[in-house]
């Protein structure tokens, strides 16, 4: 009993110094100037239930985008699919994920996954076709993962996720590499207070090449027709840094809650506070997890001023069947996100997970 009430004191210890962190991080000045905003979109459904508050607890495939320290928590082999109607069914946007990750030994597990954001048929035009009649471009962006992390001791994990970014239209693209960089130390007579740190989408800048800066012109002064090229500008990589506290309220072994703290220092927008609670409940067939969380920034309150698309709350559910006498798990999950006059953000998806 004692030992519980000093983890409790640690964990409020850590939301402190959370807390007293947001005094110098972030600038409000940087705010929208970086590109490749799709790699703050969490596509997995189970962390983004939380609100991505993980960041010291989620383990296997999803902590790949929270904290990729948590991959090291991956039983043997881990399989998901996920799909996002990003922005709700109005934009017609989807993001789908894939990915799979795989204990090697006693201590490393490595992670490969993708992530595709396809934002559907967009009618070509031109100054001369304006009404768009001449046929249809498809915009894509895309991310790849791979990902190591490795058990250093009982307490504490790390990891490395490498990223190569695609974004491209019918006549221009960009490409990028960008890195992120986890650690998570986990104490408790059962492991149940956890701390985690975590650097994102740190690489060199991007540019967008292609055809399509291209122009012809013709001189005034002469009959000369010449092609002209454009320059673009470079963007940056929207690079973070998380830290997060978790502690694990067990009640018996079959029931549990999990409640998480996180701040988040955006480089190039607001900063960010996170709240979850997981509750789980589990017997010998079926597991069952209800999930919650809320996202807070600068502004999320009013309607007019508002940076982010996102109004703060998430929900959502997993239920995986338990089989064999490892109690390998097959499972499906489900995240709720809430956008505002965009609608409700459906994230769905299944999950293999061997033992």
């Amino acid at each position: 009993m004692k030992s519980s009430i000093l983890n409790i004191k640690a964990l409020l210890i850590c939301g402190a110094m959370i807390g007293g962190f947001t005094v110098n991080a972030g600038n409000e000045d940087r705010v929208g100037q970086a590109g490749a905003a799709h790699l703050l979109i969490n596509p997995w459904a189970r962390s983004s239930a939380l609100g991505d508050v993980g960041i010291s607890f989620t383990n296997g495939l999803e902590a790949t985008f929270t904290n990729i320290a948590g991959l090291a928590s991956t039983n043997k082999t881990q399989i998901k699919f996920n799909y996002t109607n990003w922005m709700g069914s109005m934009t017609g946007v989807s993001l789908n994920s894939a990915g799979i990750a795989q204990r090697l030994g006693g201590s490393s597990v490595i992670a490969v996954s993708i992530q595709s954001l396809n934002y559907g048929d967009i009618m070509i035009t031109t100054v001369q076709n304006p009404e768009g009649n001449i046929g249809t471009f498809s915009p894509r962006a895309n991310v790849f993962n791979v990902g190591y992390a490795h058990t250093f001791s009982a307490s504490i994990s790390g990891g490395i996720n490498v990223k190569v970014i695609s974004e491209n239209i019918s006549n221009l693209k960009s490409t990028g590499v960008a890195i992120d960089a986890g650690i998570r130390y986990v104490s408790g007579e059962q492991e149940q207070l956890k701390f985690g740190i975590a650097l994102k989408n740190v690489g060199p800048t991007m540019k967008y090449k292609g055809d399509g800066l291209n122009t012809q012109v013709q001189y005034l002064t002469s009959s000369f027709i010449g092609s002209l090229e454009q320059r673009t500008a470079t963007f940056e990589m929207p690079s973070l840094l998380s830290i997060g506290g978790s502690y694990d309220f067990i009640f018996n072994e079959k029931n549990r809650l999990i409640l998480g703290l996180g701040f988040t220092a955006n480089s190039f927008s607001y900063d960010q506070f996170r709240i979850g609670l997981d509750y789980g409940f589990s017997s010998e067939k079926v597991a069952f997890n209800l999930r919650g969380g809320y996202v807070y920034e600068k502004g999320i309150f009013n309607a007019e001023n508002r940076a982010n698309a996102l109004i703060g709350p998430t929900a959502g559910f997993s239920v995986d069947a338990l089989l064999g006498e490892k109690k390998s798990a097959l499972g499906i999950e489900y995240a709720a996100r809430f956008a505002g006059p965009f609608g409700i953000i459906h994230t769905v998806g299944a999950t293999i997970s061997l033992k």
